[in-house]
C-alpha cells in the first residue's frame, strides 16, 4: 500500500500540521483578533495566494477539468467568469472594504462588519449571517474533504472513507491550533503548490500528445457553448463579491499599499490557475478518451498525472490535490467558527461577558463540530459531486451576501434594514431557484444576487434615512481608502 506517493504524501501532510503547531505556541497569549485575522498583520504574498488558494480548492484540480473534460468547452466559461469576478473584487471591493472594516469598529468578521457599518446595537443580522455561515460552509468543507478520500482511495488504494477521517484530522488540527496565522501561511504553500501542479501537468501531457496519440474527439464537444452556459459561467464570478472567506483576506492586510501588491499578485496567480485548470480538461479528454469512472469521480487530473510521471514526482503534484482541498476547508472551518463565536456566542449567549481564552475555546469547539458534520456530509454517497457541492455552496454565498456587502461600500444611503433584507432574499431566491427551477440551465447564484440587490435597495429606500452617524462613518472611510 505504500509506495513513494504515499511516503510523499505522509511528508507533505506533517509539514502542514507542522505549521499550525509552530503558530500554536507563537501565538498562544494572542487574543481573538489574532486567532480570527491574524492581528491585521498579513503581508503581500501571504494575503494573495491565502486568499486565492481558500477559494481555489479541489474543484480547480478535480471538479471544473473533469466538467470541461466531459461537457466540452462550453464549461470553460465557468473559469472565465470566475478570473473575470476575481479581479473585479480586488480592484473595486478589496481597497474599500479593508478601510471600511477599520473605521467600523475595527471588525473581524463579516457579520460583524455589516453590523457595525451602521452603528446597530441589533444582533439579527449577526445571527443570520451565522447559520448562513454554519450550514453553507459545512456543505463546502464537505466537498474538500470528499476530494481527499477519492485521492486516497485512488493513488494509495484506502477506503475512501478513512481516507476522509485522516484527512479531516490533520485539517480540524492545524485550523484548531494556528488559526488565521496557519490557516494562511499554509495556504500560501498550497498555493504555490497547487499554480506549480497545474503548469506542469498539461503542458507536459501536450508536448507528449503527438497527432495520432490523440483521441478522436466529438465535434460537438468544441462547440462555444448555450447561452445558459454563457451566463451562468460569467454568474460564477458574483460569488466572489460575497465570499466571506475570501474577502476577510481583504480586511486582514497590512496596510493599503501592501493591498495593491496583493492583488497583483492574488490576479495574475488565479488567472493562471483557471486557465491551466481548463487545459487539463481539454487535453485530458484528447489524451484519455472519455471514460465514465474518469468523469463520475472527478478524476482527469489525477489519472493525467499518475500516467505521464514517475512515483516521487507524480506524489509531489497530486499533493496538489491535497492543498487545494486543504487550503480551502481550513478556510471555511475558521470562517464559521468566527462568525459563531464572534457574532452569536459572545454577544448574543455571553452576553458580551466571555474573555478571550473562553472565545478561542468557543470557536476552536466550533471548527471541531462543523468539520464533522462536513465529515458525515462527505460520506454520503449520495451527497453529490465534488462540483455539485461547491456550486452549491458558492451561490448561497454569493447571492446572500454580494449585494449587500457591494452596496455598503458604495452606496451611502444603505441601510441596516436593508442588509437584513437583501441578505435573506438572496439566500431564500437561491436556494428555491436551485430546488424548483434548476431545471432552466441557469445557475441559481445570478436570480438569487439579483433577488438579493432587488430586496436591499427597496427596504432601504422604504426604511427611511440611515442617519447622521452612519453617513459620517461612510464619509470618513470612503474618504481615507488610500491612506
Amino acid at each position: 500500500m505504500f509506495n513513494s506517493e504515499s511516503i510523499i504524501f505522509v511528508i507533505y501532510l506533517v509539514f502542514m500540521l507542522g505549521i499550525g503547531v509552530y503558530f500554536f505556541f507563537r501565538d498562544r497569549n494572542g487574543g481573538e483578533k489574532t486567532y480570527f485575522l491574524g492581528g491585521r498583520k498579513m503581508g503581500p504574498w501571504v494575503s494573495a495566494l491565502s486568499a486565492g488558494a481558500s477559494d481555489m480548492s479541489a474543484w480547480v484540480l478535480m471538479g471544473l477539468p473533469t466538467s470541461i473534460y466531459a461537457l466540452g468547452i462550453g464549461q470553460v466559461w465557468i473559469a472565465v467568469g470566475l478570473a473575470v469576478g476575481y479581479t473585479i473584487s480586488w480592484l473595486v471591493e478589496a481597497p474599500r472594504l479593508r478601510r471600511f472594516s477599520i473605521v467600523a469598529n475595527d471588525s473581524i468578521t463579516i457579520p460583524q462588519y455589516l453590523t457595525n457599518r451602521f452603528l446597530s446595537k441589533s444582533k439579527a443580522l449577526q445571527i443570520i449571517c451565522a447559520v448562513i455561515f454554519l450550514v453553507a460552509y459545512t456543505v463546502y468543507a464537505a466537498s474538500s474533504i470528499k476530494a481527499c478520500g477519492t485521492l486516497f482511495n485512488t493513488v494509495i488504494g484506502i477506503d475512501a472513507t478513512t481516507a476522509m477521517y485522516i484527512a479531516a484530522f490533520i485539517i480540524i488540527s492545524y485550523t484548531f491550533l494556528g488559526g488565521f496565522s496557519a490557516v494562511c501561511w499554509t495556504d500560501f504553500f498550497q498555493g504555490m503548490l497547487m499554480l506549480g501542479a497545474l503548469l506542469i501537468a498539461p503542458i507536459f501531457a501536450a508536448t507528449t500528445l503527438s497527432a495520432s496519440a490523440a483521441v478522436e474527439v466529438p465535434a460537438a464537444y468544441w462547440g462555444i457553448g448555450t447561452w445558459q452556459e454563457i451566463i451562468s459561467g460569467f454568474g460564477w464570478g458574483l460569488g466572489y463579491f460575497g465570499m466571506p472567506h475570501i474577502i476577510i483576506r481583504f480586511m486582514s492586510i497590512e496596510s493599503q499599499k501592501s493591498l495593491k501588491k496583493s492583488a497583483r499578485i492574488g490576479i495574475a496567480w488565479t488567472a493562471l490557475i483557471v486557465l491551466f485548470s481548463a487545459l487539463v480538461g481539454i487535453v485530458g479528454r484528447m489524451m484519455l478518451g472519455y471514460d465514465e469512472t474518469i468523469n463520475g469521480n472527478s478524476l482527469v487530473f489525477i489519472t493525467m498525472v499518475r500516467k505521464l510521471f514517475p512515483g516521487i514526482l507524480s506524489g509531489i503534484l497530486l499533493s496538489a490535490v491535497l492543498a487545494a482541498s486543504m487550503s480551502t476547508a481550513d478556510s471555511q472551518l475558521l470562517a464559521a467558527a468566527s462568525a459563531f463565536a464572534s457574532d452569536v456566542y459572545k454577544p448574543v449567549i455571553r452576553k458580551d461577558k466571555a474573555s478571550e481564552k473562553e472565545m478561542l475555546w468557543a470557536g476552536r469547539l466550533v471548527v471541531l463540530a462543523v468539520a464533522v458534520v462536513a465529515l458525515f456530509i462527505a460520506a454520503d454517497p449520495d451527497a453529490g459531486s465534488i462540483m455539485s457541492l461547491v456550486s452549491n455552496a458558492w451561490g448561497v454565498f454569493g447571492a446572500a451576501f454580494g449585494p449587500s456587502i457591494l452596496l455598503s461600500l458604495f452606496w451611502k444611503r444603505f441601510t441596516f434594514e436593508g442588509a437584513v433584507a437583501g441578505i435573506v432574499a438572496g439566500a431564500v431566491a437561491d436556494i428555491a431557484w436551485l430546488l424548483a427551477l434548476s431545471s432552466t440551465g441557469i445557475y441559481e447564484i445570478i436570480p438569487g444576487f439579483l433577488c438579493g440587490l432587488l430586496a436591499a435597495v427597496i427596504v432601504s429606500k422604504v426604511s427611511g434615512e440611515p442617519g447622521a452617524e452612519v453617513e459620517a462613518l461612510f464619509d470618513k472611510a470612503a474618504s481615507s481608502i488610500d491612506e
